[in-house]
């Protein structure tokens, strides 16, 4: 199984999957990040926006997972930002091919939150620009977001919390006809 944790900077992504893995027999995080990072150094002549943006990197990320799955076993939780529409289809897409269950999560919170943690992160500064700009692409993503996620709250909530509430629905099985 993969819990995928979604949501823009300052979600609490990277933070909470820390926490789940402590909560979720046999767990791990697998942080697709690094496969964007391995492409953008071999991929230097091919500029883009986002490393998500390289046709490779989609089918990597399945890939990299469905093998780290069949190798290890147990549930793979990823913190990744998804708010192309099309890639969160291509890359689940391609899991779901291979039997392998998504558990679709966006940790959510008003902008005026997302806004205060990202100014507040002090590991981050450098990139405190360019992470306000991307916010505006999180809220377009929203209504596919909402549709085809568990949407958490975590508006004056504890990573803990957070962390414990998607525990939760996670070991708790769901309906064939329910959405990723």
């Amino acid at each position: 199984m993969i819990v995928w944790l979604n949501g823009p900077f300052g979600a609490g992504k990277t933070s909470t999957a820390a926490e789940l893995v402590r909560l979720l027999p046999k767990s791990r995080i697998f942080d697709s990040e690094q496969v964007g990072f391995m492409l953008g150094h071999v991929l230097t002549t091919e500029p883009v926006a986002d490393f998500q943006d390289h046709p490779p990197w989609r089918p990597l990320v399945a890939q990299t997972a469905i093998q780290i799955l069949r190798y290890v076993g147990g549930t793979l939780v990823v913190p990744q930002t998804l708010v192309v529409e099309a890639y969160a289809r291509e890359i689940f897409g391609e899991l779901a091919a291979e039997g392998v269950e998504v558990r679709h999560f966006v940790l959510d919170a008003t902008g005026d939150e997302f806004v205060r943690r990202i100014e507040n992160d002090a590991e981050l500064q450098q990139a405190k620009e360019w992470r306000l700009r991307r916010l505006a692409d999180y809220q377009a993503a929203l209504p596919w977001l909402r549709r085809s996620a568990t949407v958490v709250d975590t508006n004056q909530k504890t990573l803990a919390n957070v962390a414990a509430e998607i525990a939760g629905q996670v070991e708790t099985p769901r309906c064939k006809n329910t959405r990723n």
